[in-house]
């Protein structure tokens, strides 16, 4: 029996793609023809930006930043920014970054990145309306873009490398909310043009249903795994031992995140309808999930670019971060009360998201590749905010961390001090070249990052 390079299990109208193996890789032209895994780039982002002081090195006994509200979220930027030396330096992880220890030798801190900011919108909503743009609404009504503005970076990517998969991007989300308490902006960061959302998929059972079924049996197919057990036990007596074990780890993934969607949904069923849904759901696992999902469709060739928001910007109404608080609380309002010992409280939130990025680097170091590599040797990860401090409301001094190694172009491990006012539409330039594009320049960008190149 013939197989293709991409194989696929059918039964009863359902699909699901297999993940590449090499005892599938048999052609009539070559004993063994291995394809090189594709990159894959994932651009996660973080809410309302980060409790600084606890994560950018050297600040940890700084004076806490006076909040400044409104349109003025740069105006004390010359002030209050902390200039450090540019230079490549080893990677210390403060006490926010604690949960990345197993992997530091996997990221690389980058600090100086400013986004350029001007009056035209609400802070929040431009942080992440606009993060991907890198232009603001003054600058879009100048050049005579509608805002939203322009095509964001992961659709300009997904337009040059989408071309091998089923979807050229897939936008991610994990806000749990059921009804809209912010207008759009605040909770989508991906564009594919000018006023034209890429919506992003919030729902679990939604998310995966749009990877694995089909239109017409969505209704009617509560377990895809089970329909398509036969075909993989009488697949896998076809396949190699290294390939058996990929195809057990593959099958054990996908009944795993059955299962856990199906626990979510009976959480859901059972909840009284005055209780909003955000605080049923358990933060951690709701992510940890979502990011399974997005990890998947990377592995079976069904996407190469995604876009994975945590959380909405602003969006005032209280969240269950287990094994955290007690009882759910509001993240935005925390942001805006971080004297004295406030800061602690909020940074809990902060360690908790790192301990979900970390769960996102374990996951691709485990995941294997046709040619022997992991998932992470193959992919670029940016983990990062639209705002550089929740309080101040500012957009210089970013928050960013990179993982992934995109082939060996870039080496880790290391922490990269930019010189302050560097562009973050710069680190988009790098990042799109990185994933192979032609380009010489994105948004008001100067230049690649060259620091960051092995």
């Amino acid at each position: 029996m013939n197989f293709s390079r991409r194989s696929v299990l059918r039964c009863g109208g359902v699909t699901l793609t297999l993940p590449l193996m090499n005892s599938l890789s048999w052609s009539q032209d070559s004993d063994a023809l291995l394809v090189k895994p594709s990159k894959k780039l994932a651009i996660v982002y973080l809410p309302n930006g980060i409790v600084r002081r606890c994560f950018f090195p050297g600040e940890e006994e700084a004076e806490i930043p006076e909040f400044i509200g409104g349109f003025n979220a740069d105006k004390t930027k010359n002030e209050r920014r902390f200039h450090h030396q540019p230079g490549v330096y080893p990677l210390e992880l403060t006490s926010t970054m604690q949960p990345l220890k197993p992997h530091v030798n996997d990221i690389t801190l980058v600090t100086g990145l400013d986004r350029t900011y001007k009056n035209g919108q609400d802070v929040h909503a431009q942080g992440a309306s606009c993060y991907l743009t890198s232009v603001s609404p003054e600058q879009a009504e100048r050049i005579g873009l509608a805002h939203p503005n322009g095509r964001t970076l992961d659709q300009v990517i997904g337009d040059q490398v989408g071309f091998s998969t089923a979807y050229n991007t897939l936008e991610i989300s994990c806000n749990g909310f059921t009804a809209p308490k912010e207008p759009i902006e605040f909770d989508n960061i991906s564009w594919y043009g000018p006023g034209k959302i890429a919506p992003s998929i919030r729902e679990p059972r939604k998310l995966y249903e749009r990877l694995f079924l089909n239109e017409s049996y969505r209704s009617h197919v509560a377990d895809v795994t089970d329909l398509v057990l036969a075909d993989a036990l009488s697949l896998s007596r076809r396949l190699g031992s290294e390939d058996r074990r990929t195809l057990d780890e593959y099958m054990s993934m996908v009944r795993s995140i059955e299962l856990r969607i199906s626990k979510m949904d009976r959480m859901l069923s059972g909840v009284d309808l005055k209780v909003p849904q955000n605080e049923v759901l358990p933060r951690g696992e709701y992510i940890r999930l979502q990011m399974d999902l997005m990890l998947l469709a990377f592995q079976m060739g069904i996407t190469n670019v995604s876009t994975f928001m945590i959380g909405p910007e602003r969006w005032d109404a209280t969240l269950m971060y287990e094994g955290v608080f007690d009882a759910p609380v509001q993240h935005h309002n925390m942001t805006h009360n971080q004297k004295g010992d406030g800061y602690k409280e909020l940074q809990k939130i902060d360690i908790f998201h790192m301990q979900q990025f970390a769960y996102l680097i374990k996951r691709l170091k485990e995941i294997p590749e046709v040619d022997g590599s992991r998932m992470i040797d193959n992919s670029l990860v940016a983990f990062g905010a639209g705002l550089g401090d929740g309080a101040t409301h500012q957009y210089y001094d970013l928050p960013m961390l990179l993982a992934g190694r995109a082939q060996g172009q870039i080496k880790q491990g290391r922490f990269l001090k930019m010189p302050s006012g560097t562009l973050n539409s710069n680190l988009w330039l790098t990042l799109a070249r990185l994933m192979d594009l032609d380009i010489d320049s994105y948004a008001d960008s100067t230049g690649v990052i060259t620091e960051l190149l092995s």
